[in-house]
């Protein structure tokens, strides 16, 4: 079986070892997605920017495989605070209205920063 990986500039990737996304066939699996740009958190305390950078970095990922946000069939959104789901889903929506993947969003105490709201994964499925 032919595995194709791509990286990003994740100051984590290295320190865990671990991928952007890789390929297995005609399977993606993108890792869990922050809003990092320029090694910073993108727009602390608004959840949706977070969300809409996420989405732009997952985009870029898939991208590096040839394809696009069209091929990917399950979202899971990890939260840190519920109450904000509107924020979050606005941004989803506005990727999927279109082309709607089965998703998931739940709450965790945190993530690796506190300053990251979000943290997005996503399955694709491509010809």
């Amino acid at each position: 079986m032919h595995f194709k990986r791509v990286f990003s500039d994740s100051p984590w990737e290295e320190k865990v070892a671990y991928c952007r996304a890789i390929k297995v066939g005609k399977h993606i699996y993108v890792s869990g997605t922050t809003s990092l740009k320029d090694g910073k958190v993108y727009a602390p305390d608004d959840g949706y920017e977070q969300a809409k950078r996420c989405f732009e970095i997952i985009r870029e990922s898939l991208q590096e495989f040839g394809t696009d946000v069209h091929c990917i069939v399950r979202t899971r959104m990890f939260v840190t605070d519920i109450k904000r789901w509107e924020e979050y889903s606005r941004a989803h929506h506005a990727v999927f209205k279109d082309n709607p993947p089965v998703t998931t969003m739940v709450e965790v105490q945190s993530l690796i920063d506190p300053q990251m709201l979000i943290e997005i994964e996503v399955e694709a499925l491509v010809e």
